[in-house]
């Protein structure tokens, strides 16, 4: 179980760094075409501001978003506890918590890191699920936490972001580009055509690595709850408990699909193969294995 976390890092590192790679890629093509390198240093800049936006603000957009309210122990006592034994038990700071009234079934985690970390469950999930299973989702989600995985979520959604927004623009100044002369009295049309399939290709290159992010941040999540509870047939059996009664939200938000313990727009067959979210039969599958080795 700690290889697969370990592995699981070092992923969320290579796939960080492609990231990078690709939004730079993007602000050096843009400067090559214009010939100037203050539009390669601009591009950078913008890119490195809306994720710094997202990195403080992204948590509080999604609460909003998803139409989550804060509770008390008073106002739920039974969510409240697991949620309150569980960050004992692992030494995490107190997350903020809160509830979503929506009868589909799912719960989600946010914020920039452990001590600034909220946590929340729709009221479908807290009628459906035993205390077992609600511990074991609550571990799961408390991973996300410990894992810092909220921070990447948000990081990389805010890179996504910023990639189709600089290729829509640079696609839009690769036209402009394409009327100007050169001191030789042309344009290159090889570099102008090579400018705009790279900048077409590149938001689809961003989703295909936001979604791996995701599949791996849901593994390492369901190893960490596991280890946590040392009880991973609770967390499978609240997986497929989802499964079974998933429905789509009231308030859905492609944007924040992949923050959900479920996916939340129940794909068919088809838009799996683009789904945010790992297969549920293979993540039982892994609980259950791992469950024999305690």
């Amino acid at each position: 179980m700690y290889s697969a976390i370990a592995r699981n890092k070092r992923n969320t590192v290579v796939i960080m760094a492609v990231f990078l790679l690709l939004i730079g890629g993007l602000a050096w093509l843009a400067g090559y075409i214009y010939r100037d390198v203050n539009i390669t240093i601009m591009v950078i800049v913008i890119a490195a501001a809306y994720a710094l936006f997202q990195y403080y603000l992204a948590g509080s957009q999604a609460l909003a978003l998803s139409g989550a309210v804060q509770i008390t122990k008073e106002m739920n006592p039974r969510f409240y506890r697991v949620v309150e034994n569980l960050s004992i038990a692992t030494g995490t700071p107190m997350p903020k918590v809160y509830i979503i009234n929506d009868p589909a079934p799912n719960a989600f985690a946010t914020g920039r890191d452990p001590q600034h970390a909220s946590v929340a469950a729709t009221s479908g999930l807290l009628d459906i699920m035993t205390d077992s299973e609600l511990e074991g989702v609550m571990a799961h989600e408390m991973g996300h936490v410990r894992n810092y995985d909220i921070r990447v979520s948000m990081i990389v959604f805010g890179l996504v972001v910023a990639v189709g927004m600089i290729a829509d623009m640079l696609v839009r100044m690769s036209f402009f580009a394409g009327n100007r002369r050169d001191d030789n009295g042309g344009g290159n049309p090889v570099v102008m055509i090579f400018g705009i399939v790279a900048m077409l290709i590149a938001p689809l290159v961003a989703t295909m690595v936001q979604l791996a992010i995701s599949r791996q941040r849901e593994y390492l999540a369901d190893a960490t709850g596991a280890l946590t509870t040392r009880h991973p047939e609770a967390l499978a059996s609240a997986l497929l408990k989802l499964q079974e009664y998933g429905r789509p939200l009231q308030r859905q938000s492609s944007s924040m699909a992949h923050m959900w313990i479920a996916d939340p727009e129940k794909p068919n067959v088809a838009e799996r193969l683009m789904s945010t979210h790992p297969p549920i039969a293979e993540r039982v599958k892994r609980l259950h294995e791992m469950g024999g080795s305690f």
